[in-house]
């Protein structure tokens, strides 16, 4: 039975020991000494040939009246020949189906062979099969005992995402659902990395039940000369063309001496939904939540919530007898959704004392308005806001961005501005913020999902003289420097390399302030390289160089592209 198993390492008790799997089965023609397509059409032709040798001398006995059972020596060796061929045609096509079917569900385990089907325990090694993409692995286990925790696992005895507090390993947790998640499902997760990440860093704020970490390359764009000074952007991205892209803006702002930015407003904001009786209720309410006279005790007991957190504003909205009063708040350095929820259910629960017929109905009512593209996030802004210009030179237009400045005013005007109003956008009248956004934002450990909002921009491109004048105004970049992604390792080098990792004690908030900057002006830089590409027609060229991979593509592929 050896010559059918091949053996693969696997780790018990922190020993590489091997296990062995079914190879693809042996096949009748394995000890034939001729290649197959040979004694394949040898006999074939064999066989009919004394088929019909035999039935003619046959026709020609039954003619002459000669009896059958008489035969000469052609008639004995066409026989002999046709018994053999049909015993090889037979026998091998029997036995290689026999060896397919009984092969394609048993997997060898040690020396004992077990049908799938029978025990779980086969899911651990999966036969190799013809037409399977997963590759045979190595088990990420390091004991018995976990291999009983992956049987615990498997059969609803342990809670998968009790592990870590079971355990006290959140690596070892790890491996271990890993490996059950693999059994249970028979898909392989090699390729997807488990080792070299601190898990213990993302327990209880950043990720559940985690069984690997995706890998996103990391490019660098720069220098960006801003407000003076010179930073190296990290863009995590899989999309092709897009570092070079930006870094190409950054280029012609730096030759043009720089961009500048103002900070226009800090506030993070929440809006709970609360109902009352009637509307008259409702309004009662809101009177006294926007009255100036009641501001400063909101405030208190507002703050009181965290050192950093301070009330800035109550904005009311009514439905009905549904209220909506939407907080506004500085969080210091951090992104401050936690932050201004905390203050605001500080805020529900005196109301709720001043107005007993409150009934809360959530935290946040969509008025806020998070992770969501909206009209009062367009208006009235959500987190950072923040506008970006820089005057580029007529030269640098066309030796750096190879376009004119006409030509990139009548761009921007048909296309970021009427062609976005004809798709009836909502804060989304430039070219591409968001490829920037999202970049940075993975980078730099924000979340990712507020790229929705964070993206809301509009790009203005005029001619001024000769030169060109080009803006971006952002009224929701909401990003902090400290608490959730921007802890972990690779997100906190990126925050390093920019010179606002953390929180500044000095002067609070301005960290979290400076990387929204850093982002209106990467989108600067992106949104001129792309509107320049589009408007000297190298877009497609560009992308069919730089984003188009010919990895896993066959030549004939290739020709067709």
């Amino acid at each position: 039975m050896e010559d059918l198993r091949r053996r693969l390492p696997t780790k018990k008790n922190g020993e590489i020991s091997n296990v062995a799997v079914a190879l693809p089965p042996r096949k009748a023609s394995d000890a034939l000494p001729l290649p197959l397509y040979l004694t394949n059409t040898f006999f074939l032709a064999l066989f009919f040939a004394t088929v019909y040798f035999l039935l003619s001398r046959w026709r020609e006995k039954i003619r002459n009246s000669t009896p059958l059972h008489v035969v000469d020596l052609s008639e004995i060796c066409s026989l002999i020949g046709f018994v053999a061929s049909f015993i090889y045609l037979l026998g091998f096509c029997g036995i290689d189906f026999i060896f397919r079917s009984s092969s394609d569900d048993d997997v060898w385990v040690n020396d004992g062979m077990i049908p799938c089907g029978q025990s779980l325990d086969c899911r651990e090694i999966l036969p190799i099969k013809p037409n399977s993409v997963d590759l045979p692995r190595v088990s990420d286990l390091d004991s018995v005992e976990d291999e009983e925790i992956v049987k615990s696992v498997i059969d609803g005895i342990i809670p998968s995402y009790s592990l870590e507090t079971k355990l006290g390993d959140c690596k070892r947790a790890a491996a271990i659902r890993r490996e059950a998640v693999q059994r249970i499902t028979g898909k392989s997760l090699t390729g997807l990395p488990l080792e070299g990440f601190d898990y213990n860093s993302i327990l209880g704020q950043c990720c559940e039940m985690p069984v690997g970490y995706v890998q996103i390359p990391v490019g660098i764009a720069g220098p960006l000369l801003l407000d003076g000074i010179e930073y190296s952007v990290p863009m995590a991205t899989t999309e092709g063309c897009l570092v070079a892209s930006t870094n190409r803006g950054f280029k012609a702002i730096h030759l043009s001496g720089g961009a500048f930015s103002v900070l226009m407003k800090d506030a993070m904001t929440r809006a709970p939904v609360v109902r009352f009786p009637s509307a008259r209720r409702a309004a009662l309410v809101m009177f006294y939540l926007q009255d100036p006279a009641n501001f400063e005790r909101l405030s208190l007991i507002f703050n009181k919530s965290s050192r950093f957190a301070r009330l800035q504003s109550i904005t009311c909205k009514i439905a009905g007898r549904n209220l909506y009063p939407r907080f506004s708040c500085s969080t210091g350095d951090a992104m401050g959704m936690n932050m201004v929820s905390k203050g605001v259910q500080n805020v529900l629960d005196f109301v709720k004392s001043e107005f007993p017929d409150m009934d809360v109905i959530g935290i946040s009512g969509n008025y806020c308005s998070d992770k969501k593209a909206s009209a009062v996030n367009w208006i009235e802004g959500r987190g950072k806001h923040v506008v970006c210009e820089a005057f580029i030179k007529a030269e640098i237009v066309e030796k750096v961005l190879k376009t004119s400045v006409e030509a990139l005013v009548e761009l921007n005007t048909l296309k970021n501005l009427a062609g976005s109003a004809m798709a009836g956008s909502l804060g989304g009248f430039n070219a591409h913020a968001s490829n920037i956004v999202s970049a940075v934002f993975i980078a730099t450990g924000q979340d990712p999902a507020q790229n929705v909002e964070s993206s809301h921009c509009i790009t203005l491109i005029e001619a001024e003289g000769n030169d060109l004048h080009i803006s971006v105004s952002m009224p929701c970049i909401e990003v902090g420097t400290v608490g959730g992604g921007t802890q972990l390792a690779s997100q906190s080098a990126c925050l390093n390399l920019l010179g606002v990792k953390g929180s500044n004690n000095e002067e609070p908030g301005s960290n979290a302030q400076q990387l929204a900057r850093i982002v209106a002006g990467s989108v600067l830089a992106g949104e001129l390289s792309l509107m320049s590409a589009i408007a000297a027609g190298q877009l497609v060229k560009s992308h069919m160089k730089y984003n188009r991979s010919s990895r896993d593509i066959g030549p004939s592929s290739q020709v067709n592209r």
